[in-house]
């Protein structure tokens, strides 16, 4: 079954999200369990925490169709030691809160070697940081998102992102999600039926369809291989529909969040209505 929704805002209270998707029509969704961009936040109340639950069971989002986002400034790769640190901490509350809130699944953007080391070393750095998380947590799967390759990114190609769960010790509580504006953009040709299929049969080899743990649709603003992060409604972009109706008749991305992060939100209700409708 496709679980379809949108990052729904959490101002207010993490409570609040499972309401604002719920309100759109989401099966599905995403949150910032803080401001995704601070280092660190206050704890969450207990109060806040059993009403989120609460929330979920009253309407129907279980586990496996959330995936909370973490904070933007964390950088499980960085090469100074006092950064490093920084975003290892950040990353373990972010994992703490998940775990406090009954999720099992956190995504992330992997890290970036900002010119100062090389790349596999990173990719190196990275595993480790996962690894010191995953020691301090229990349940939540740290989830690795691909990135557009923009800048000094990491995570743009699914060797770099299978070399980072290589160095996972626990890989059962590692993941990946897949965004396809980032994809495209990346230089994996999803936007055609051919291109779709080689891609997709590439990740299955290089990856295993096993670790695919949510998808991000969004359509791009930017053309195939640009290596640049700008994403659009769907089927108003460069991707165009095809692919999404693709991914929503295709059985490897059942029982997963579909999670929608196109920049117009007040078209939220209706691509939700436009991805179902796409299912033949």
């Amino acid at each position: 079954m496709k679980y379809a929704g949108a990052h729904v805002s959490a101002q207010g209270g993490v409570e609040n999200s499972p309401v604002n998707a719920n309100a759109i029509g989401a099966r599905a969704f995403a949150f910032f369990t803080k401001n995704q961009r601070q280092w660190f936040a206050n704890p969450l109340s207990q109060k806040s925490i059993t009403q989120f639950r609460k929330n979920c069971e009253k309407f129907n989002y279980r586990p496996f169709q959330i995936l909370p986002h973490d904070s933007y400034l964390i950088n499980l790769g960085h090469h100074e030691k006092e950064q490093l640190e920084k975003s290892r901490t950040s990353f373990i509350d972010e994992m703490q809160r998940c775990e406090m809130l009954g999720l099992d699944r956190l995504n992330f953007h992997p890290g970036s070697h900002l010119n100062a080391m090389g790349t596999d070393e990173c990719l190196k750095l990275i595993a480790e940081s996962i690894n010191i998380a995953l020691g301090r947590t229990k349940g939540v799967i740290a989830v690795i998102e691909n990135t557009a390759g923009q800048g000094t990114n990491l995570g743009h190609t699914f060797e770099q992102l299978r070399a980072i769960i290589d160095g996972v010790e626990d890989k059962s509580r590692v993941g990946v999600c897949i965004d396809t504006c980032h994809a495209f953009t990346s230089g994996y040709d999803i936007g055609t039926a051919h291109g779709f299929r080689d891609t997709f049969g590439k990740f299955g080899a290089d990856i295993g369809f096993e670790y695919l743990k949510g998808m991000h649709l969004n359509d791009s603003k930017k053309q195939l291989g640009t290596r640049v992060d700008r994403h659009d409604n769907i089927g108003l972009g460069e991707l165009g529909e095809d692919v999404f109706a693709q991914i929503m008749n295709d059985p490897r991305f059942d029982d997963m969040p579909l999670i929608l992060e196109t920049p117009d939100e007040s078209l939220w209700p209706a691509e939700i209505e436009r991805l179902y409708s796409l299912v033949v």
